[in-house]
């Protein structure tokens, strides 16, 4: 004959097992909600800076991307910095140098394809 204590073991075992499931979920979806978040922010910055791009050079939007993506790969600078650095200048904030000279580089390129 069992207890009433021993039938609820297995329940209390299987409860904790849901809960420890639940709250793995719970972490995992907040993870998810702060990266997606992060995500929306940097590709607004990203998105600036190039409009910014399409402003100088001017080009379409597909050239003024491959050019920042250029300039972060020449930089070695994550794009959402090199984005955040360009847009940063229209609150008078200087480009960092090694920017500031690749960028020039790649504009210089990008009128010179034009212009061939």
């Amino acid at each position: 004959m069992t207890t009433h204590r021993e039938e609820q073991r297995p329940l209390t075992a299987v409860t904790s097992a849901r809960d420890a499931a639940l709250l793995a979920e719970v972490v995992e979806l907040r993870a998810r909600n702060e990266q997606l978040a992060r995500a929306l922010v940097t590709r607004a910055v990203i998105d600036q800076a190039r409009g910014m791009v399409m402003a100088m050079a001017p080009c379409s939007s597909e050239r003024a991307w491959d050019l920042l993506v250029g300039v972060s790969q020449h930089c070695n600078i994550k794009l959402r910095y090199v984005a955040t650095a360009l847009v940063a200048t229209t609150q008078d904030e200087a480009l960092p140098e090694e920017i500031r000279r690749e960028l020039r580089r790649a504009l210089r390129r990008l009128h010179a394809a034009d212009g061939a």
